[in-house]
């Protein structure tokens, strides 16, 4: 065991976790309608506790056990069969690298919570997720970071999927399954009314953007350059995103809202995920500029074009940013293959389409998918948990 790696791992541990708490619920709760802010809070927090049990029963053993065949790793890791404080795993306690990717295992599933409030049934929030986590997420942590099918030798030869940090893992499966359920759910009553409260935002997207530090500089799994690197470059990304978003509001709208220049803050962190550990500060620069343009469109693109109300965009900006940052790696990062770049989003993107469609289809077999009309304009808050975070109404 070293020391220090497991030190710098504890405090990356805190600080995914901060992502989700109270990070992402801060940043999507203000986003929505003030009726529904404690339902987006309830969302989060409880998909936070159910994925906590489920990595420690299942999750952790699918994804990081010792399975044959590439697809999954088996279950003999299942509630931590076999580890104990001393048991390690590379320089860390396994215990320790187990909560590490516990945290990631909490905040993808949280992520797909943008897509579809202010409009989703709670019991099917908590039984679609927890399904989502064992069949979609930890099978595609398994394949890339288990060493499975995508990793070093496998399907697509010597030179497996690079992604550091989750542009496939993480981004690109949540983003599409957030997709999915927009698509499937139909869009809200009202789905012009703008965020309740701005200022929310923006401390929600700080947290984020402090924590993304954990999330990125703690895949190294090391106290070194490495680490040193992929926080630089993260940060490098996100400030540059954040200006190419409100640059391009001010040249399309003639301002640039707070709101915009957050939500290019989170592009330009989920572009550069996949990449942080293998491309420097210029290239990240490159990355977080693109990113803010492009993510800008696909929202509108999604929104107006398409017509899917993807409530808070997850898809435009996780999953297109996801996307876009694994495919950067090939133009910035040496030893990488461009077939298993694209062959990797292409084999996750596809498993993740069917079984998130499956899994959907059978929750809702079980319960509602959506909400009756009088409980969504009611708003959830009161309706569904029986509390309210403010006087008013709108």
């Amino acid at each position: 065991m070293n020391g220090a790696d497991t030190a710098w791992i504890i405090v990356a541990t805190a600080l995914v976790l901060f992502m989700s708490l109270p990070g992402l619920a801060l940043f999507y709760g203000g986003l929505v309608r003030a009726r529904n802010v404690l339902s987006v809070f309830m969302h989060v927090y409880a998909t936070a506790c159910v994925m906590s049990i489920l990595w420690l029963a299942l999750g952790y053993s699918i994804a990081f056990g010792p399975g044959d065949g590439g697809f999954w790793g088996g279950l003999d890791r299942a509630f931590l069969n076999g580890v104990n404080a001393e048991t390690l795993s590379g320089t860390l306690p396994e215990v320790l690298f187990f909560a590490f990717q516990m945290t990631f295992a909490i905040i993808t599933p949280a992520l797909i919570v943008g897509a579809y409030v202010e409009r989703i049934g709670f019991g099917f929030v908590l039984l679609f997720s927890g399904l989502w986590m064992l069949v979609v997420y930890a099978p595609v942590v398994h394949w890339i970071w288990g060493g499975g099918m995508l990793s070093d030798g496998g399907i697509f030869g010597e030179i497996g999927v690079r992604d550091f940090a989750g542009g496939i893992v993480v981004h690109e499966t949540a983003g599409l399954a957030a997709l999915i359920l927009a698509v499937m759910l139909g869009a809200r009553k009202n789905r012009t009314t703008p965020p309740h409260n701005p200022g929310m935002v923006m401390i929600g997207a700080g947290m984020l953007w402090v924590g993304w530090f954990g999330f990125n500089g703690g895949s190294q799994l090391a106290v070194d350059g490495g680490a040193a690197m992929a926080i630089t470059v993260t940060h490098i990304s996100a400030a540059a995103a954040s200006l190419t978003w409100g640059l391009w509001e001010k040249v399309k709208y003639g301002k640039v809202s707070l709101v915009g220049v957050v939500t290019g803050t989170i592009a330009g962190l989920a572009s550069i995920t996949p990449a942080s550990g293998f491309v420097g500060p210029v290239a990240a620069l490159i990355i977080g500029s693109v990113a803010g343009i492009l993510c800008q469109e696909a929202v509108n693109f999604i929104r107006n074009k398409a017509r899917v109300d993807d409530t808070l965009d997850v898809f435009a900006v996780h999953g297109v940013g996801g996307i876009f940052g694994t495919i950067m790696i090939i133009f910035f990062a040496d030893d990488v293959s461009a077939l298993a770049q694209f062959g990797g989003l292409a084999v996750v993107g596809l498993y993740t389409f069917v079984m998130t469609v499956v899994i959907a289809k059978l929750v809702s077999l079980v319960t509602h998918l959506r909400v009756d009309a009088e409980t969504e304009v009611n708003g959830l808050d009161l309706t569904v948990h029986g509390e309210r975070a403010y006087d008013m109404t709108s």
